[in-house]
């Protein structure tokens, strides 16, 4: 019998229960569980940081703009002319 069976297992069980205590090992039990949750949220917020940084470059690179007439550049422009005009009036 190369493996280790129930019995061994519960041996060690047994003395590292003994060395350490119940209480020791549940703060240590708390410990490694706070580690591993806090390393999940920093690896889940690295990625959502990741997937915006992504989505604001393809979103500056597809910058939406309303293309005008020349025709309808000429009546905005005179238009502003005019509402200056008023308004120094």
């Amino acid at each position: 019998m190369a493996g280790i069976n129930i019995w061994q297992l519960l041996i060690i069980a047994v003395i590292v229960v003994l060395l350490f205590g119940t209480n020791k090992l549940r703060s240590l039990g708390s410990d490694l569980g706070a580690s591993i949750k806090g390393f999940k949220k920093a690896i889940g917020d690295e990625d959502q940081n990741k997937t915006d940084k992504t989505e604001n470059t393809t979103a500056s690179k597809d910058a939406d703009f309303e293309q005008k007439n020349i025709a309808e550049k000429k009546t905005d422009s005179s238009e502003q002319s005019e509402n200056k005009n008023k308004e120094q009036v």
